[in-house]
């Protein structure tokens, strides 16, 4: 573990699912919010930030900055296609910390430019969660990341299972992302405890 980033990164939908997922031990935790309305957006951020704040969970909302500076939210995450149209002189002047999606070298310079809370890097394997026009990246790419990065911290995501951790980390994640194989699991609770009792035994 890395200061406050966890090992296992939990991303979710919807708040209902956070609030299923979150009370058996999940310290991160990304609201990733598609195709609501803004007043039911804002809803579930809100909703989120307080039940995070509960339970000792750090909410991380997904593209949504402007609603995360308004509801005094903590921590933002943005693609790279977010970026261009994000205050982030505003997130900094607010202390909002910021995790930045990468997929190349030249999107991993754009992000390195703006002082990231820590850098993601994806897709690590194949994902079923969306049709990406990025190979996936590898473990290898996952080293180089990590030597690019200095004391950033990195992030995988994309194609991750319980069983492919050990790999993920001895190749220089500090954090690994996971929503698919919790969301399509029979069980998603006990998926969930499945994977924070894998990271804490392979994370360094």
């Amino acid at each position: 573990m890395t200061g406050w980033l966890d090992p296992f990164y939990l991303i979710v939908g919807h708040v209902g699912r956070l609030e299923l997922l979150v009370p058996p031990g999940v310290r991160l935790v990304q609201l990733r919010i598609k195709g609501e309305s803004t007043a039911e957006t804002r809803r579930q951020i809100a909703r989120a930030r307080d039940f995070c704040a509960v339970h000792g969970a750090q909410l991380v909302v997904n593209d949504y900055w402007e609603a995360a500076l308004d509801l005094r939210c903590s921590f933002v995450h943005l693609g790279q296609e977010d970026m261009e149209g994000a205050d982030l002189a505003a997130l900094r002047r607010a202390g909002v910390r910021l995790g930045l999606s990468t997929h190349d070298a030249a999107e991993l310079e754009r992000a390195l430019s703006h002082d990231p809370a820590y850098v993601a890097l994806g897709p690590i394997y194949p994902t079923r969660l969306k049709k990406m026009k990025w190979a996936p990246q590898g473990l290898q790419r996952l080293s180089d990341w990590k030597c690019r990065l200095g004391r950033t911290p990195l992030v995988a995501i994309g194609g991750l299972t319980p069983d492919r951790l050990p790999g993920v980390f001895a190749a220089g994640a500090d954090s690994a992302a996971v929503v698919t194989d919790i969301q399509t699991a029979a069980d998603p609770e006990a998926r969930c405890r499945a994977w924070i009792a894998a990271t804490r035994a392979v994370a360094p």
